[in-house]
């Protein structure tokens, strides 16, 4: 049975931040087929939510590659998916933060 997906607000900002450079710079279609992937990808987690890899063990931080550029981080908790951020990973890996 699928986990309840919750987003973090740093997460729903990092989305939006996402959708408006992609909308901007790359169009409607480009954008479109982010929002699917990024749905794809959340069902995918929330039916598995081992199947990627950790990479925070403390804080039991799993990472997700979405593009190249995007990597979505996010942890299980009791019958729920943590959404914790959508990092462009253009930008220096030291300002990305987990509350």
């Amino acid at each position: 049975m699928p986990k309840q997906l919750i987003w973090s607000p740093l997460a729903e900002q990092d989305f939006e931040s996402i959708l408006k450079y992609v909308s901007q710079n790359w169009g409607f279609v480009v954008t479109r087929n982010f929002i699917e992937r990024i749905d794809r990808l959340t069902n995918h987690i929330s039916i598995h939510p081992r199947l990627f890899p950790l990479v925070n063990t403390k804080r039991k931080v799993r990472k997700c590659v979405v593009t190249k550029h995007n990597t979505l981080f996010y942890r299980e908790k009791d019958k729920r998916i943590e959404i914790l951020r959508i990092f462009d990973t253009r930008q220096n890996p030291e300002i990305l933060k987990f509350k």
